[in-house]
């Protein structure tokens, strides 16, 4: 028995640093330092738990952060009273989503106990998952599907909590209203696309999607019941010859906002939900009050043009949210989602896994492994 408790090699009170990667500032590829005394995680709150971490997917968005995007609103959640100096959040480590077990648990912590495999999607502002070990808060963490490895289960918290935030929170759907209700995803072929197609699929809904001529089969594959090639000219045409839609998912932004909603329904409660929008950059570019403003009145006006047209606006945002994994664990192990990955790589390979998600057009996700404490 005592053999099996040594699951971890430090003891608790002499671990104070952990190998990870970070970065010292905002830039490319080149700011990104692997060291072996990145500060250990501490638990502050009693509803927080220490995570061992076995693999870290990659998504867009480390990228993006990389190179300091939303780093105004970031650090005004890391330090709302603005106490710390001005880079007080390096040095800082990417990765939004982690599988890995458990190590110590807050006072406050219910569901969990130690050696427990669990996933979880971290929130930006939080460090993240490319390191050794992590902190998160309980209710941010979720039971690991048993029928996935870490390495696949590290592919599917950050675009599953986004995908139900969007189409959940934000669209209003559910597994009990789904049922011949047409979705349309544009950009399918995405992490955020494959997740939300199979979780549309499994509720019941008719989905349509978007994706290049290469990726057909694959979404296909996933139970898309209707793929339009983008690549084979305007792609506006070809879908409004098609029934109209109930909800509209947007991955892609830029110039759809223009021609998609005219897809949608009208005056039957039908919505554009668009993951692409403007709030990060704005905060970033005017600073936080006058960048909020921005965004409410951008948000308020385009509500407005299209709620006259009798169709629903609104954008979607990343939410971390136990209880969402919770109920994507069960579709997970009940096989009607599988994870999509990419490619794997090793810890040592950080640099060539973010090299990869930069180059886009990515099929399902990129996941780096870290540890073998979870037996993968």
């Amino acid at each position: 028995m005592f053999q099996k408790r040594t699951l971890f090699s430090t003891t608790k009170t002499c671990m104070t640093i952990m190998p990870a990667w970070v970065i010292d500032k905002y830039g490319s590829n080149d700011v990104l330092r692997f060291t072996k005394n990145a500060s250990f995680p501490i638990i502050n709150y009693p509803n927080e738990v220490i995570i061992k971490v076995c693999a870290a997917g990659l998504n867009p968005l480390d990228v993006s952060m990389r190179g300091g995007y939303g780093a105004a609103t970031m650090s005004m959640k890391r330090d709302p009273l603005n106490i710390k100096q001005a880079g007080s959040e390096f040095p800082l480590i990417l990765g939004r989503d982690v599988s890995g077990v458990i190590m110590e648990c807050g006072l406050d912590v219910k569901y969990f106990r130690e050696r427990d495999e669990v996933w979880a999607a971290i929130p930006p502002w939080k460090q993240g998952s490319l390191a050794e070990f992590v902190v998160l808060s309980a209710n941010e963490v979720s039971h690991k599907p048993k029928s996935l490895s870490h390495t696949e289960a590290a592919a599917i918290p950050y675009v599953a909590t986004t995908a139900w935030s969007a189409l959940v929170n934000t669209g209003g759907l559910s597994k009990d209203n789904c049922a011949k209700k047409r979705i349309l995803i544009l950009g399918g072929s995405g992490g955020v696309g494959t997740f939300a197609i199979q979780m549309l699929k499994a509720w019941g809904a008719h989905v349509t999607v978007t994706c290049s001529q290469n990726a057909e089969q694959f979404v296909k594959e996933l139970g898309a019941d209707h793929v339009v090639d983008y690549t084979a000219g305007p792609v506006e045409e070809p879908l409004s010859a098609l029934e109209k839609f109930d909800l509209i998912l947007d991955n892609i932004g830029g110039d759809t906002e223009r021609w998609a909603l005219s897809l949608l329904k009208p005056w039957s409660g039908a919505k554009y939900v668009t993951l692409i929008t403007s709030f990060l950059q704005n905060t970033d570019r005017l600073g936080i009050a006058d960048g909020m403003m921005q965004t409410a009145a951008t948000m308020a006006t385009k509500a407005l043009k299209h709620l006259v047209k009798g169709v629903h606006y609104r954008w979607g945002f990343f939410a971390p949210s136990g209880p969402a994994l919770d109920e994507v664990r069960e579709m997970v192990d009940a096989g009607q989602i599988r994870a999509v990955v990419e490619e794997t790589f090793s810890f040592s390979q950080v640099p060539q896994a973010l090299n990869k998600v930069e180059m886009g057009h990515a099929r399902g996700k990129t996941v780096v492994q870290i540890s073998g404490a979870g037996h993968d």
